[in-house]
């Protein structure tokens, strides 16, 4: 391994002070920091880390998103691998795994405690509390993945428990899932363990989960951004805050990753020694990760920026190897195979996407731009006729077909996307990742849902007899292909759903998150509409 030095201001955001310096690198660690006052500049700062993601959700294979996230100065992200492993269990986990190794940004994995993401979920795979202790023993594993079955755990279900105290076994952190959760079920929760939430929405909720001292995770991601309304927490709560994306999809990541987060915080006149705290050492101190912070000693994990404003990277090192420089990627990635894995071969026909009232009340799903909140509306309907989508009154059709079953499809009905013809289908929905579809019309809405069965996964817009998508061959949630490409076809694809009315800016993002049945408050699965406030399947019409 090569020996160098590096000279710059280094900037250390825990002794709040930055200093001209030469770092000598030796066998990948920080050998030496020797004050130079003469040294004007670039600057050197501790690598980004992104606190929560889902690669899966970048829709590319952790060793192409590898590519995409060192240009922009991150070195490492803490990862929940459960959206494969509700398609394919253990081993879509294990191939992640693999994949990541192939590359130098480190991947620091969680053991999926939702595996299906609650007991009323259908899913490709099921991880039970003896699964969760075989696989977090495993060093591999850094902490239990975010616990979304909050009713399990203020119900002290057997299993929840069990997954619980694996991970306290072996001493391994637990990741919360608990929106809008507040007081005695709010304590019940944190003191089983749980100690941190990205699902926040506002500083209230997040106060009191900070006074419980649960971490906050910021979430600035493609559908759900909460950095608006919780960065006034920055001012006095620093050190109980980290940054995060969840999930974000290839055009994010090309303009940006938790850099233009840190950016945007700045901007904002937040201390910039607290945001580079919250960006950097703090996740690491959490998870205890094997991740530097430019300390003599430290494994060499740090990054070069022109500026403290835009943060614009010039260099990413990793492990002290220049992994990328000057708009240059240092690396190659492996060609992977895509793995066999089941998917329905039934298509549904016209006739079966039909709805009939059999009350006159009928529940309706509204989506909010930016959230993954939903609200539950009430629509009057007349009993014994035909429902179809209405443009001028935005209610459109919403399609859930069953990826692991030729069963008939689910159809519900959906506000808030705007779209005035065609539809948008994709087999990505939160977290069974059934085979979902927002629509207008019936004939687009069979054909989005037949080129997703044919191709075994994607993204896809039908519109007026054309059908445009994404294939997605590994477990219909993920690419080999490049991440240039891959966010340019789906910038495509958005742009064609944009031009036809669409009012959402991340469409497929926010329709994979209508099948998520533990974020309030309305939501649609396998078997229907879902109360997720009490936790049961609600019908259609009343």
């Amino acid at each position: 391994m090569e020996n160098f030095t590096v000279k710059g201001v280094l900037v250390m955001p825990r002794d709040r002070q930055m200093y001209g310096a030469v770092i000598s690198i030796a066998n990948g660690k920080i050998a030496s920091i020797e004050r130079d006052d003469t040294v004007e500049g670039p600057y050197i700062l501790p690598g980004f880390v992104d606190s929560h993601i889902h690669i899966e959700s970048s829709m590319l294979i952790p060793s192409q998103f590898a590519r995409l996230a060192v240009k922009h100065g991150t070195v490492a992200v803490v990862t929940d691998p459960h959206e494969v492993a509700n398609v394919a269990g253990e081993e879509g986990v294990r191939f992640m795994i693999a994949d990541s190794k192939t590359v130098p940004l480190k991947f620091f994995f969680g053991v999926p405690s939702c595996v299906p993401a609650s007991p009323m979920e259908k899913s490709g795979a099921v991880f039970n509390a003896s699964d969760v202790a075989r696989m977090i023993s495993d060093p591999e594993f850094y902490f239990l993945a975010e616990m979304m079955n909050f009713p399990g755990v203020l119900n002290n279900d057997p299993q929840v428990v069990g997954k619980l105290n694996a991970a306290k076994q072996y001493n391994k952190p637990i990741d919360g899932h608990a929106p809008g959760l507040k007081g005695d079920d709010l304590i019940s929760y944190v003191k089983a363990g749980i100690g941190t939430d990205h699902e926040c929405s506002t500083t209230s909720e997040a106060l009191e989960k900070i006074a419980l001292s649960q971490k906050i995770q910021i979430r600035e991601g493609s559908a759900a951004r909460n950095f608006n309304s919780l960065s006034p927490l920055i001012t006095e709560n620093a050190a109980s805050l980290m940054f995060c994306t969840d999930d974000c999809h290839p055009d994010y990541l090309m303009s940006g990753h938790i850099n233009k987060v840190v950016a945007k915080a700045v901007s904002k006149g937040y201390d910039l020694y607290d945001v580079l705290t919250i960006a950097t050492y703090n996740p690491v101190s959490h998870y205890s990760l094997p991740v530097g912070q430019l300390n003599v000693g430290d494994t060499a994990d740090f990054i070069i920026t022109e500026d403290l404003v835009n943060f614009n990277i010039l260099e990413t090192y990793i492990d002290g190897a220049k992994v990328y420089s000057k708009e240059r990627l240092l690396f190659n990635t492996p060609r992977q195979h895509p793995p066999a894995f089941p998917f329905r071969t039934n298509i549904p026909t016209v006739e079966q996407l039909k709805v009939t009232s059999t009350g006159t009340t009928m529940n309706v799903i509204e989506a909010i731009p930016g959230e993954l909140l939903t609200n539950w509306l009430k629509i009057e309907v007349q009993a014994g006729c035909v429902v179809s989508s209405n443009i001028s009154t935005d209610m459109l059709k919403i399609v859930l077909l069953d990826r692991y079953s030729d069963t008939p499809p689910v159809v519900a009905f959906i506000k808030g996307f705007g779209l005035k013809s065609g539809a948008l289908a994709a087999s990505i929905a939160h977290d069974s990742h059934h085979i979902l579809c927002v629509g207008v019309d019936d004939e687009s809405i069979q054909s989005a849902l037949q080129w997703i069965v044919l191709s075994k996964g994607g993204l896809c817009f039908a519109n007026q007899g054309k059908v445009a998508g994404i294939k997605l061959p590994f477990f219909g949630l993920m690419t080999n292909e490049p991440g240039e490409e891959v966010s340019k076809q789906y910038e495509e694809l958005n742009r064609h759903i944009l031009s036809s009315g669409c009012s959402i800016n991340a469409p497929f993002m926010t329709a994979s998150f209508m099948a998520l049945t533990v974020i309030p408050n309305l939501k649609i699965n396998h078997n229907g509409l879902f109360d997720i406030n009490k936790f049961c399947s609600v019908p259609l019409f009343h």
